[in-house]
């Protein structure tokens, strides 16, 4: 295969893809679900009016509900899957657009059921729950029912749902335009060979020694979003304000009270956050200024941040021998965990090359009663993509015990939870690594590893949540969100992380326009938090504490059932306070002193 440009999935053998079949056999079974669904949904009207009838009735309704919802689960985590393969395939893009429609419909059809619970007066409310009909549905309806003054009346409600696609529309041109019209061009590595400049590469070249082929990357690959730069603000632009509508529309103070209020998360943790990662900023800027003299340069850039510092180590690992590093790392969680694991990644529930218009990133994605699948562009030369298979298997594992330990509307877990999961494991990675090691050198290279681990999901993801929360809070005020603006908010942050210690080119201002998380807001946050408490987790785990490795699975199987904050409590970590963010930055100091005197 010719390696100089990106592959077609044709060409790529089929043990490299996830198997989808054990979602559908092919499109005529998706099909003949989605026909079901089209033609089932409507007879939920039959309880339009009669909600609080009576529990039996209402549980009647619930379980109809819970029918319709897991075919509609399925049908779009394979449609969703699909085109994540291939983002210009236009029969994937029309089965996602039929369901978009599809489930617009459905919307507007279910738009009486929430507002007529939220109606029950609350004596015969607690009359409803107390009845044993409706055991097995307290858990969601309490989170139903506390969204009682956030719920508007029907027809409102109808009116949302109605504009539900059109007020995601951002979403999907930023998609379109970043994975599949954007063109990065050629680059000619270290060898002389040409090479294809792609989301998924860029990160390759930006590990390279040749700091004239890092720089050329990041000039080249800047120059596109800069060709496009006024149509990507004006996505972003979009997308905030369609935060700022739905909130209001909901009665929330902010966009961001409305995006916490979902797992129920106060905004201290948030605002505590950022606190306590600006109080470690100090540390970040000693890092970097380590990074620079062991480089040798006379000016740090932002290009300069990701190429290892231990050049003598030579990193080429293939994917199947990433599953074995990935899953001896695990070994502390017992049979069961590796075992699935294993057997799941070796059995095609990853798909795992770039090929061409395939979604760039990685990520996880699973549905009730199905494998739960991972999307990789993995490079055997960046030895990143180690620890985001191990950080997608995390996900992946979340939700196997979750589908085990819960009902399907207990199963899903929030984000917070999920970033908890991920980062566990790559923290029992790192962990594994060390222990395999004498070389001071390796050891040195594992460590600077976890230093930019800490640095790229509590510092830098800290920085995007704070970049959230000025573009949201600039829009709530009235003031007009233009591509200056988006430009000099983000440069402020970039000072203030950067400090003196980078020298910043004024391309990184167009950072803030290429990042897909800004398109679900309030989310990068997550990343910090999951972080800070899988560290106290997996130190519980490693140093053996009783019953450790019984509360971590324990936290896995719960899925859905309780809110972020409760959960993690019963698994051993306080979220509510600053002291899990305030020890990971602990272990940053810690780390960055041992490879102080490794280097």
């Amino acid at each position: 295969m010719d390696e100089t440009k990106t592959p077609t999935r044709a060409e790529i053998p089929d043990s490299d893809k996830w198997d989808l079949t054990h979602l559908f056999a092919g499109a005529d079974k998706w099909q003949e679900d989605v026909a079901w669904i089209t033609r089932t949904y409507p007879q939920i009207t039959r309880w339009k009016g009669r909600v609080g009838e009576s529990a039996q009735t209402l549980a009647q309704l619930l379980e109809f509900e819970r029918e319709l919802d897991q075919k509609i689960e399925r049908v779009y985590h394979y449609a969703s899957l699909q085109l994540a393969e291939d983002s210009a395939n236009n029969e994937y893009l029309t089965r996602i657009g039929q369901l978009q429609n599809l489930l617009t419909q459905i919307g507007e059809a279910t738009a009486f059921l929430v507002p007529e619970i939220q109606a029950i007066d609350d004596a015969r409310w607690s009359e409803l729950l107390r009845d044993p009909a409706l055991e097995e549905w307290r858990v969601s309806l309490h989170k139903v029912r506390r969204m009682r003054p956030h719920v508007l009346s029907e027809n409102e409600e109808r009116l949302l749902a109605l504009g539900a696609a059109a007020l995601s529309g951002y979403d999907d041109a930023f998609s379109q335009l970043t994975n599949v019209d954007m063109k990065f061009g050629l680059l000619r590595d270290e060898k002389g060979d040409e090479r294809p400049l792609t989301q998924s590469t860029y990160s390759s070249f930006l590990l390279k020694r040749d700091r004239t082929l890092r720089e050329r990357a990041f000039t080249q690959f800047y120059r596109e979003f800069q060709d496009h730069e006024f149509t990507l603000a004006a996505a972003l632009s979009y997308s905030v304000k369609a935060d700022v509508f739905r909130a209001r529309a909901r009665n929330y103070p902010s966009a961001l009270e409305a995006s916490l209020f979902q797992d129920d998360v106060p905004v201290q943790v948030y605002d505590g956050l950022i606190t306590a990662v600006r109080s470690g900023v100090p540390a970040l800027l000693r890092y970097y200024k380590l990074r620079r003299r062991v480089l040798g340069l006379h000016e740090l850039h932002a290009y300069d941040t990701y190429v290892p510092l231990v050049a003598e180590i030579q990193t080429r690992i293939s994917f199947d021998e990433a599953i074995d590093r990935v899953t001896a790392a695990l070994a502390p969680l017992g049979d069961e965990y590796v075992q699935t694991l294993r057997e799941g990644l070796r059995g095609r529930w990853c798909d795992r090359y770039e090929t061409k218009g395939k979604r760039s990133g990685a990520f996880s994605s699973g549905s009730y009663s199905a494998p739960p699948y991972i999307l990789m562009n993995y490079k055997e030369d960046v030895f990143s993509d180690v620890y985001t298979l191990a950080h997608e298997a995390g996900h992946s594992m979340h939700t196997w015990f979750a589908q085990k330990g819960q009902r399907f509307q207990d199963y899903d877990y929030p984000i917070f939870l999920a970033e908890v999961a991920s980062t566990f494991n790559e923290e029992l990675l790192t962990h594994f690594l060390l222990e395999q090691t004498a070389d001071p050198k390796m050891r040195a290279y594992i460590i600077n590893r976890q230093i930019d681990d800490i640095r790229g999901t509590l510092f830098r993801q800290t920085m995007f949540a704070e970049f959230e929360k000025v573009i949201h809070a600039t829009e709530e005020r009235g003031d007009a969100l233009t591509l200056d603006l988006f430009k000099l908010e983000y440069r402020k942050l970039l000072d203030a992380y950067f400090g003196d210690a980078v020298t910043i080119d004024a391309q990184l201002e167009l950072e803030c326009l290429r990042i897909p998380h800004f398109y679900n807001a309030f989310y990068v946050y997550k990343y910090a938090t999951g972080l800070s408490a899988a560290v106290a987790l997996s130190q519980r785990v490693l140093r053996d504490e009783p019953s450790a490795v019984e509360s971590y699975l324990g936290f896995l199987k719960s899925g859905g059932s309780k809110f972020p904050l409760e959960t993690l409590k019963a698994a051993g970590v306080d979220m509510s306070t600053p002291q899990p963010v305030k020890s990971t930055i602990g272990l940053f100091e810690r780390r960055l002193e041992e490879l102080e005197r490794l280097l």
